[in-house]
């Protein structure tokens, strides 16, 4: 019997043979390395099709941090390109049945966005630590506001990673518990035989898939561009 809605995701949790489970449970270790295999390509002396394909997004990530002061960090560059693919192909993992993304789970998000922003506030601090404190302090403000504000800004500072891991972890998270439950019902209605409501959500469904690949691009990407807005506030 099933605790919850997450728990739809859990093959360990469904009543059938112990042959499937251990197969569904085979089938999402092996899907939560789909990301790090698909990368492998890239270490091909000729690039092959698929590197091509996959350097798509790394592309445009690239001209994405090149319109920031993130390109002027040493390494900055070469870690969100890989990281918007690699978070792309982990998101996308969702799609295959019993299996919840890796990027479902706020330890997962937070494994990248909180080592990386803590790695930027320590850059900033030791290049330039005036610069980095006079950052708290917005220019023109009165000076009986400037306490309120430095702290304002202190606090919107420190949230950073969670913010940006927990979005990331919620739309995930919310796209395919309503993915599940949208399969189910029509799975549901195929069974009563009701196949005129059936011919009419399925192609809803389809159509669903097809905006759950678009949301994991989009989720990755807004992930990556927020860091590199941060990089913005790196004293320079």
């Amino acid at each position: 019997m099933m605790t919850d809605l997450f728990s739809s995701f859990d093959p360990s949790l469904i009543q059938t043979s112990s042959n499937t489970q251990s197969l569904n449970t085979l089938l999402i270790w092996l899907a939560n390395l789909i990301p790090i295999f698909a990368i492998q390509s890239f270490l091909w002396i000729a690039p092959t099709r698929t590197s091509q394909i996959l350097s798509v997004p790394m592309t445009i990530m690239n001209d994405q941090m090149s319109r920031t002061l993130g390109k002027s960090i040493k390494g900055m560059t070469s870690i969100i390109s890989p990281l918007f693919l690699f978070l792309i192909l982990t998101n996308w993992t969702g799609l295959i049945p019993y299996v919840l993304p890796a990027s479902s789970h706020l330890l997962f998000t937070l494994s990248f966005g909180l080592p990386l922003w803590l790695a930027l506030m320590i850059s900033s601090a030791k290049n330039s630590i005036s610069s980095f404190t006079a950052a708290l302090l917005p220019e023109g403000a009165p000076d009986w506001l400037n306490p309120f504000l430095t702290l304002a800004e202190t606090i919107s500072i420190m949230v950073r990673p969670a913010t940006l891991s927990f979005r990331l972890a919620a739309n995930m998270s919310a796209g395919h518990i309503v993915l599940a439950l949208m399969g189910s019902y029509i799975i549901s209605l195929l069974l009563i035989q009701n196949i005129s409501l059936f011919i009419i959500l399925m192609p809803a469904h389809m159509g669903y898939i097809l905006f759950e690949v678009a949301m994991g691009m989009i989720q990755a990407f807004i992930f990556c561009l927020l860091l590199s807005m941060y990089s913005e506030d790196h004293s320079h």
